[in-house]
């Protein structure tokens, strides 16, 4: 997802950056460059236009190229224009003050239709909310038959009618609005039939859907590997429909980007979210400024504070943090932090969205998508009693888990010395901590005092925690390995 943009971009940024003084020829070249990124990255050639002239008109101003930091100011430039780009303003979804808000799923076959339909519905359910899917796909085989698949997986319900009432999609599409506003839905999702092209029989079954239930938002589905072909079908679909947003579907694959710049330009449409895997929970709102901050390098904090929300409860940290503090830190809270680990997704992401780390950096690292279930696996192969208290487990034992877990022997060995190794590193940290939880570092002043004035002592000679033999840093740990 704009990886290959991303890193373009931020290599021209950073030549720019080691210059002293930079230029209206900097600028320039600089320029020439992101324009080269962008066509790469198969953006609609007037779009790259536009967007250039408007960079070079405001970067190459006295009050830039004479300030402090010329190169910086150019960045910011680049940064403000390329949230404009992409949107600019609050692209949520609008939802009714009078439930419940109805979306509209439309767009060509193959784009995931049926499946936003149930990542929708499980993004709402998260929030709340009391979703409905309505299948109003008629004429694809099995269309009904996969979105209620999709109903029984988030424990959604879903609107059919009997196929021996033969009854047009508009017309179930109505009968569903009225469904839920009995029975208290407030998020109605009409899932439609896909086009293989424009065809005008379904479009203006579409308008007929729309003129007779009033959707709140009626969005347009695009598969971000189709490239400038989506711009097209993207106005005519606009043109006919009125559209009042975008989907991306497929941004995890191998795709450069460029179609959901160029649509959302052309159109004037925002894009609402975008899709990054075939999980029912791989969907993200997308926010302009943000994913302007990933594509520079800048990273996406609010988006992992986001993801770390959702997968921590709160409750079950202040219970950790308790134990953390009274040395009662065992295997069943390991356990217990590899569930929630696991709720962020695929680590390498997570990792995307910190500043300064791209998919280029990435490469020579090896995170093996494997590594939580195997420690998952030595951990539930113990007893409770166990995972209470590991010191219990000698030779016997440890065969027993070795076996259960499908490992060997040294292997779980190794992960019990890789536990206790963390457990000492957190305890010397937990008692380095002050009342409200913050860490005082120690050894940051004098030898003997600390941190002057600060109250903090420095630790005694040799209390600092080691690191294990063999390797060095968060490598060795439970999670590094």
């Amino acid at each position: 997802m704009f990886d290959s943009l991303s890193e373009k971009l931020q290599s021209v940024f950073q030549r720019l950056r080691n210059r002293g003084r930079v230029t209206e020829a900097d600028v320039n070249e600089a320029m020439r460059e992101v324009r080269l990124a962008l066509l790469e990255a198969d953006v609609h050639y007037k779009v790259v236009k536009d967007f250039v002239a408007r960079v070079r008109e405001k970067a190459v101003g006295s009050d830039v190229l004479e300030s402090l930091s010329p190169a910086q100011q150019v960045i910011k430039i680049v940064h403000d224009e390329l949230i404009a780009l992409l949107g600019g303003t609050d692209t949520r979804v609008q939802l009714s003050p009078t439930p419940p808000t109805i979306l509209m799923l439309c767009g060509l076959q193959g784009a995931g239709k049926t499946t936003l339909c149930g990542k929708l519905a499980l993004h709402y359910k998260k929030q709340g909310r009391n979703p409905l899917m309505v299948a109003c796909d008629i004429y694809r085989p099995a269309a009904i038959k996969q979105l209620q698949v999709l109903g029984e997986q988030i424990r959604v319900p879903v609107f059919t009618l009997p196929p021996e009432l033969d009854k047009a999609p508009p017309t179930i599409a109505r009968q569903a609005v009225a469904h839920a506003q009995q029975n208290g839905h407030d998020i109605v999702l009409l899932d439609t039939a896909g086009r293989l092209h424009i065809d005008e029989d379904l479009m203006d079954e579409l308008g007929q859907m729309k003129a007779w239930v009033q959707p709140h938002e009626i969005l347009l589905v695009v598969d971000a590997m189709v490239g400038q072909d989506a711009v097209n079908f993207a106005q005519q679909f606009h043109a006919r429909l009125g559209l009042t947003g975008f989907v991306m579907t497929k941004m995890d694959g191998d795709t450069r980007g460029g179609a959901a710049i160029s649509i959302r330009e052309v159109t004037g449409v925002p894009i609402k979210f975008m899709g990054t895997g075939e999980k029912l929970d791989a969907l993200e709102p997308f926010y302009p400024d943000r994913m302007a901050s990933r594509i520079l390098g800048m990273g996406d904090i609010l988006s992992l504070i986001e993801k770390a929300q959702e997968a921590v409860d709160e409750k079950k940290a202040a219970e950790l943090e308790r134990k953390l503090r009274e040395r009662k830190f065992d295997l069943n809270d390991f356990l217990e932090q590899l569930q929630q680990v696991k709720k962020l997704g695929p680590l390498e992401n997570v990792l995307k969205l910190l500043p300064g780390v791209n998919s280029k950096m990435l490469e020579g690292v090896n995170i093996d998508p494997k590594l939580l279930a195997r420690k998952e696996a030595i951990v539930r192969s113990m007893t409770p009693q166990e995972r209470s208290n590991p010191s219990i487990l000698n030779g016997s034992r440890r065969r027993r888990i070795a076996a259960g877990s499908g490992h060997t022997v040294q292997e779980v060995n190794q992960f019990l010395n890789e536990f206790e190794q963390m457990k000492k590193a957190i305890q010397v940290m937990m008692e380095g901590a002050g009342p409200g939880g913050r860490r005082k570092w120690p050894g940051m002043g004098s030898a003997a005092g600390g941190l002057k004035g600060s109250g903090t002592p420095a630790l005694p000679s040799g209390s600092r925690p080691k690191m294990p033999k063999g390797g060095r840093g968060w490598k060795k740990f439970p999670f590094g390995r």
